[in-house]
């Protein structure tokens, strides 16, 4: 037995193909754990650890209530339980809130992108929590974690809605902290600062984040490596918050409930 003792848990991760939620796909199979990837690219993806009895990848869109009631079927149907649930899935695509240089531009927000990012980040979150919670509540256990971010916390130029997103999912988990903590389950954020990159980082996205902040992509990359913002003075590792949500997901971490905790190296306004 680890220290941990997740052995065997069952562990569903949304957005679990790449970047973040990779990592922690990857972290929760190496302390043993049983995992569900959920996620939308059509072709599964390589996992560190992971094999045909330990690990399940589900093509889920969290926006439709179907595909995620397609998905837990799936994940009972193989496993029996879901002990935790790590609500990872999310979009960021940066706009501004009024373009002066170019009004009604591509990179100006609208109701497209209000909509699309809405969409994955909190009604997925709704959906995939909803559904997971129903047999959490049958097994009176379970442990649901909501990926925030630290921009939820002090908001990001060019990022409004993402950000707007993220602090709504502070509220969500310090709200259902409420209403499941009779059922024993435990509602946890966890709120990445700024982590190293990954495949999610792409031209697409540099191109619309310099542009929103005024700044070439040349200027945003260098700006990723200046950290005098953190006390740390360094960027966070993806491996640092998987290793978290391993933690929570843990009966190590059995107070632990109802709050968003900021991984970011002590990075604040001030």
């Amino acid at each position: 037995m680890s220290w941990l003792n997740i052995e065997n848990k069952v562990v569903i991760v949304t957005g679990g193909a790449s970047g973040i939620g990779k990592a922690i796909a990857e972290a929760f199979l190496k302390q043993g754990s049983n995992v569900i990837a959920a996620d939308m690219n059509n072709e599964p993806p390589e996992i560190k650890g992971s094999n045909s009895n330990n690990f399940l990848y589900a093509i889920t869109d969290v926006t439709k209530k179907s595909s995620v009631d397609a998905m837990i079927a799936k994940t009972l149907k193989k496993f029996n339980k879901i002990d935790i649930l790590v609500n990872n899935a999310g979009i960021n695509i940066p706009r501004l809130l009024v373009d002066s240089q170019n009004a009604g531009g591509q990179f100006e927000l609208d109701e497209k992108v209000w909509d699309l990012v809405c969409n994955v980040n909190l009604k997925g979150v709704f959906i995939c929590a909803q559904a997971a919670a129903r047999q959490m509540i049958k097994q009176n256990s379970g442990v649901i974690i909501n990926m925030s971010s630290e921009s939820g916390l002090e908001g990001s130029e060019g990022q409004s809605v993402y950000a707007a997103t993220k602090n709504a999912l502070n509220s969500l988990t310090r709200s259902w902290c409420k209403e499941l903590g009779k059922h024993n389950i435990r509602v946890v954020g966890l709120a990445p600062g700024i982590m190293e990159a990954t495949g999610l980082r792409t031209i697409k996205y540099e191109t619309a984040l310099a542009y929103t902040r005024g700044i070439s992509v040349e200027q945003l990359r260098a700006g990723y490596s200046q950290t005098t913002t953190i006390p740390l003075g360094r960027s966070g590792k993806l491996s640092e918050v998987a290793d978290t949500a391993c933690f929570i997901g843990s009966d190590r971490a059995s107070y632990i409930h109802g709050i968003t905790l900021n991984i970011a190296g002590g990075k604040t306004r001030g």
